[in-house]
């Protein structure tokens, strides 16, 4: 009996696991995502709260950056058969780089912060993302300057390192587009999903 509750406890903490770290099953409709994980619609509104951050903005950012992949990283690179290492450090839901989140844990003091967790990615994108409006006069709202300066970092952004780009240009078209569409989406379940983290904040 010993083993079976043991085997039972075992099973429920790896599905909570990997529940927790898994792709969502629809990552087109942001509604989908935020019924099926609703600590991300959370972590969502922590950003907006924090940062003022429309929740459809980063979202789509990140769908463009790690497909939602916590362990998400450029591939290796070789040279013949020998691995060379990876283009850039980039790692996590929002595909940050080892400096740029060296920087974001220093002015935030959010020092256990992890790339993979999504909460801490959810965060980091909201303060990247006020701060390119500071340095930038970039909206919270404009995914795609948004993105080009997140790509780009602000510097680029100001030297306009991505007009030498055309296909990232178009790659940030296409993450205005799903903004647009992730938009429109939430805002059919908004009123369902706040209603429901008002029930879990009294009755969980």
């Amino acid at each position: 009996m010993n083993k079976i509750l043991r085997l039972a406890a075992l099973i429920m903490v790896s599905s909570l696991l990997f529940g927790c770290s898994s792709q969502p099953r629809n990552p087109e409709n942001i509604c989908d995502i935020f019924i099926e994980k609703y600590d991300w619609y959370e972590a969502a509104i922590d950003s907006q709260e924090k940062w003022g951050v429309p929740v459809h903005v980063p979202m789509a950012m990140m769908y463009q950056e790690s497909s939602f992949k916590h362990n998400a990283q450029p591939p290796m690179q070789y040279w013949w058969i020998i691995p060379t290492g990876r283009a850039s450090s980039a790692y996590g839901y929002a595909q940050a780089k080892t400096m740029t989140w060296g920087d974001y844990v220093k002015e935030t003091g959010n020092s256990w912060s992890s790339r993979s967790d999504f909460h801490d990615a959810m965060d980091f994108m909201g303060w990247f993302m006020n701060k390119t409006q500071k340095i930038n006069g970039v909206s919270k709202w404009s995914a795609e300057q948004q993105y080009l300066n997140y790509h780009e970092g602000w510097g680029g952004y100001q030297r306009k390192t991505y007009n030498q780009k055309p296909w990232l240009k178009k790659v940030a078209k296409k993450v205005d587009q799903r903004s647009l569409k992730y938009a429109g989406q939430y805002r059919t379940c908004k009123d369902d999903l706040d209603s429901n983290w008002v029930w879990r904040l009294f009755f969980l």
